[in-house]
C-alpha cells in the first residue's frame, strides 16, 4: 500500500513542490574554516568576509530597533494576554488542591500602544529618582508587562538586572546587592511569595518596588523606607513628566542593556553584563536563520524572559513586527496542568506559528504522545507505527508527507495549535530521537540551536531545511567558533575524521563579562589580536563536513574513574532519558570509585504499572524506597543503555528512586530545567553514601 501511495505521489509532488532546490539546501556546505585550519574560526557561509552586527543600517541600540518596529507596524498586534474569566479550587484524588481555570480570548496591544506605555513607564521611573546608567531589577513571570518595563529601561538607559524568582532568597539578595538596586519590578504574586517573606531585609540600598499588576499599592510590614507602587499609577506619574522622554540620554550601543543573571546550575549566579550591541548582533544573526519571518507571524511566550532564549526570541519576534501571546507552563495545552478539563489551553486560542522550548518540555510532550499511542486499539497503532516510520524514511531522503501529515499527524499537531511552522529548541541539549519526533509528528522543523548567557544565547541554529540530527548546527552570521584541543580529555583539533576540542565562541554578541569578577573573566574571555571579545565555554565540540557543529562532552561534566575511564555525565543523561520509565535522571560517579550511579525520577504511571507486575504494593514513597523496584529500573535502565551503546563502565550500577519531581521550586533543577549537580549532591547525600557502598 505505501509504496503504491508512493509511486502514484511522488513525480507530481516532486516538481510542484520544489524539493530538489531544498534538498541541495540542507546538504550544500553551510559553515568552513576561514584561516583553512581545522581548529578554526568557522564561520557561516554568508559571513565568511565580515561578522553581522546590525539588523538594520544605524539601528545599533534596542530602543532603535525597536522605534523602527514601532514605525513600521503601528497598528499590528504586539503583545496579547489571555483574560481570565474564571478561577476555582479543584480537589485531587489524594486530598491536594489544584487551581483550575478558565480563561477567555486574547486581549492585544498594538505597537504603537506598546510603544507609549513604554515610554509613560520610562518617564515615571525617572521621576521615582531612577537614573541612566544605575540598574533595575525585575523578578516577574513573563508576561506582557516584562517587555514592557524592558522597552522603558531601553529606552532611558537604565541597565535591566534580571534574576530568576525560583533561585532561593540569598543568591537573589546576592544580585541584587552586587548591582546595587534602588528599585524592583515585580509581580503581586511574587511579591508576597518572595521578596516579602526573605528578600527585603537583605537588600539595604531599596527604595521603590513597582508591581505590575493592577492591585492596590498598600502593603504593611514593609522595611521603613520602601515605597511600594503599582504600574498603572507610575505610568500617570509618567504621563505628567513626558517631557523627560525627550530629555533623557539616549543610549550608546556599548552601554549595557542588561545584566542577566545566570540559573546557577554549577554555582553562586553570575551576573552578566550584555551591551546594547551585543542584543543586537544576536538578535540579527538568530533572525537569519528563520526565513520568511514577519508581521503574520505568531510566537507564543512561556519560558522564563530572564533566560536568554526567551529573551533573544521575543527581541527577534518584536523587531520584525510578529505578535507575542504570552502564556505559562501550567496553561499552554488543553492538557496543561491549570486548564479546567474541557475547556481550551493557550496553544489552542493562540495557534502560533513559532515557538521555542527547552528539550525538557519537549521530551515531556513526546513522551506523552508515545504513551497515548500504547493505549490505542492494535489497529490505530499498528496505523500510527506505520505512518510514522514512513514519513521518517522519506524525511531522511529530504521528502515531505504532506497526504500523510494531513490523515494522521494532524491531532498531534493540533497540541501546538496546528500552525506551528517552526520549533526552537535551546537551553540544553535535544536528543536525535525526540527532535526526530517532533520532526515528523508535529509537521514543521526543530531548529536545535546552542548558545549561552554570556553570548546572548547565540552561537548557532540549525537550519529549517536541514532535517539530519545529532547536532545544533553552523555558526550564526553574527558569531564564529573555534575549537581549542583539551589534553586532559583527549580532543585535539587535529583528530580525525572530524575535528575536536573545547568551544571558543567570538563575535559583537560575546558579552561583556561578569560583575565584579574579575578573576572569572580573565579565566573565560579573551580579546584577540583584532579586538574581538572571546568567550570559553567549556564545552567540547566536533565540526561536521559540512560546518554543522557536534556537542559531544562538557569538561565539568567529565569524570575520571578509578580505573582511569573518562565518563560523560551529560552523556550517560541524554541516552537514559529515552526511557520511558524515566522522567528525569542525574548521573554521578566519584573519581575514586570505579562505577556510576544515578537519582531517577521514574514516571509515575510507568513505576506503578511495573509495581503491580512484580506484586509490589505500597504508597508511592514505599514503591519508590522498595528494593525490587530499584533492582527493576536498573535492569530496564541497562536494557536501554546497550541498544544505545553506552560502554559497560558508562552505564549506572546503582540508582536512587525519587518519589517527588525535581522542579525549580525544589532548588534541584534551574528555570529551564538544567540539572543542579551541586545542589542534587548535596540533597541525596546519604544515597551516595549508601549506593557507593557507605563508610
Amino acid at each position: 500500500m505505501v509504496w503504491v501511495y508512493s509511486i502514484i505521489t511522488f513525480l507530481p509532488w516532486y516538481l510542484i513542490s520544489g524539493t530538489s532546490a531544498k534538498q541541495a539546501r540542507a546538504k550544500r556546505v553551510k559553515a568552513r574554516s576561514v584561516s583553512g585550519n581545522p581548529a578554526g574560526p568557522y564561520r557561516a557561509m554568508h559571513s565568511q568576509n565580515q561578522l553581522v552586527s546590525q539588523l538594520y543600517v544605524a539601528m545599533d541600540t534596542l530602543d532603535k530597533v525597536f522605534a523602527y518596529a514601532v514605525q513600521r507596524f503601528p497598528h499590528r498586534d504586539c503583545l496579547g494576554t489571555r483574560e481570565l474569566l474564571s478561577e476555582e479550587d479543584e480537589v485531587q484524588h489524594n486530598g491536594k488542591i489544584f487551581k483550575k481555570v478558565i480563561l477567555g480570548e486574547y486581549n492585544w496591544l498594538s505597537f504603537e500602544e506598546t510603544f507609549q506605555l513604554a515610554q509613560t513607564f520610562g518617564s515615571g521611573l525617572a521621576a521615582l529618582g531612577q537614573r541612566p546608567h544605575h540598574n533595575i531589577a525585575i523578578i516577574c513571570e513573563t508576561r506582557a508587562e516584562w517587555i514592557i518595563t524592558a522597552q522603558a529601561c531601553f529606552m532611558y538607559n537604565f541597565p535591566l538586572v534580571t534574576v530568576y524568582a525560583t533561585l532561593g532568597g540569598p543568591a537573589i539578595a546576592h544580585g541584587l546587592n552586587e548591582t546595587r538596586v534602588t528599585h524592583i519590578i515585580t509581580s503581586k504574586d511574587l511579591f508576597q511569595s518572595r521578596l516579602m517573606v526573605s528578600i527585603l531585609g537583605e537588600v539595604p540600598r531599596l527604595q521603590h518596588i513597582i508591581v505590575v499588576d493592577s492591585k492596590p499599592s498598600s502593603w504593611s510590614g514593609l522595611p521603613h523606607g520602601i515605597q511600594v507602587h503599582n504600574m498603572a499609577s507610575v505610568q500617570e506619574l509618567g504621563a505628567m513628566k513626558k517631557p523627560l522622554f525627550f530629555q533623557r540620554p539616549q543610549p550608546l550601543s556599548s552601554d549595557i542593556a542588561v545584566i542577566m543573571y545566570t540559573s546557577g546550575s554549577t554555582d553562586i549566579p553570575k551576573g552578566v553584563k550584555i551591551s546594547h550591541s551585543n542584543l543586537v548582533a544576536a538578535v540579527s544573526g538568530m533572525a537569519e536563520r528563520i526565513p520568511g519571518l514577519d508581521e503574520n507571524d505568531t510566537y507564543i511566550g512561556y519560558l522564563p524572559l530572564a533566560h536568554v532564549l526567551e529573551l533573544s526570541a521575543e527581541l527577534v519576534c518584536v523587531s520584525h513586527g510578529c505578535r507575542i501571546g504570552y502564556s505559562s507552563p501550567q496553561t499552554l495545552s488543553d492538557q496543561s496542568t491549570k486548564i479546567k478539563k474541557g475547556s481550551k489551553g493557550d496553544t489552542s486560542v493562540l495557534k502560533p506559528t513559532l515557538m521555542a522550548a527547552v528539550p525538557e518540555i519537549m521530551d515531556r510532550i513526546y513522551k506523552t504522545v508515545m504513551r497515548r499511542v500504547e493505549e490505542m486499539s492494535r489497529v490505530q497503532r499498528t496505523l500510527f507505527v506505520l505512518a510514522y516510520n514512513y514519513k521518517m524514511e522519506q524525511i531522511s531522503k529530504g521528502y515531505s508527507t504532506p497526504l500523510c501529515d494531513r490523515l494522521v499527524f494532524r491531532k498531534v499537531r493540533s497540541l501546538l495549535g496546528g500552525n506551528t511552522r517552526v520549533l526552537l529548541s535551546g537551553g540544553a541539549p535535544l536528543s536525535p530521537a525526540t527532535q526526530r519526533f517532533m520532526n515528523i509528528c508535529f509537521c514543521c522543523p526543530v531548529g536545535q540551536g546552542y548558545g549561552l548567557t554570556e553570548t546572548c544565547g547565540a552561537a548557532t541554529i540549525s537550519e529549517v531545511y536541514d532535517y539530519s540530527t545529532g547536532h545544533v548546527g553552523a555558526p550564526l552570521v553574527c558569531s564564529e567558533i573555534m575549537l581549542k584541543d583539551w589534553e586532559e580529555g583527549g580532543y585535539y583539533s587535529t583528530d580525525k575524521p572530524h575535528p575536536r576540542g573545547e568551544i571558543l565562541i567570538g563575535g559583537p554578541n560575546v558579552t561583556l563579562g561578569y560583575c565584579d569578577n574579575e578573576m572569572t573573566n580573565k579565566e573565560d574571555f579573551f580579546v584577540d589580536k583584532k579586538g574581538q571579545r572571546w568567550f570559553c565555554t567549556g564545552d567540547i565540540g566536533e565540526f561536521q563536513p559540512d560546518g554543522c557543529l557536534k556537542i559531544i562532552d562538557r569538561k565539568k561534566d567529565l569524570v575520571k574513574l578509578q580505573a582511569g575511564e573518562y565518563v560523560s555525565l551529560g552523556k550517560v543523561e541524554a541516552v537514559l532519558k529515552n526511557c520511558s520509565l524515566i522522567d528525569n535522571i542525574c548521573a554521578y560517579a566519584k573519581s575514586d570509585q570505579s562505577y556510576v550511579i544515578g537519582f531517577v525520577v521514574p514516571n509515575q504511571k510507568q513505576l506503578l504499572s511495573l509495581a503491580e507486575q512484580r506484586c509490589v504494593r505500597g504508597s508511592w514513597e514505599e514503591i519508590c524506597n522498595h528494593p525490587d523496584m530499584e533492582r527493576e529500573v536498573i535492569r530496564i535502565i541497562t536494557e536501554a543503555a546497550v541498544t544505545a551503546k553506552l560502554e559497560r563502565f558508562e552505564i549506572p550500577k546503582k540508582i536512587c528512586l525519587s518519589s517527588e519531581p525535581w522542579t525549580p521550586e525544589t532548588g534541584l533543577v534551574t528555570d529551564a530545567f538544567k540539572l543542579k549537580r551541586k545542589e542534587l549532591k548535596t540533597h541525596y547525600q546519604a544515597d551516595i553514601e549508601r549506593m557507593y557502598g557507605g563508610k
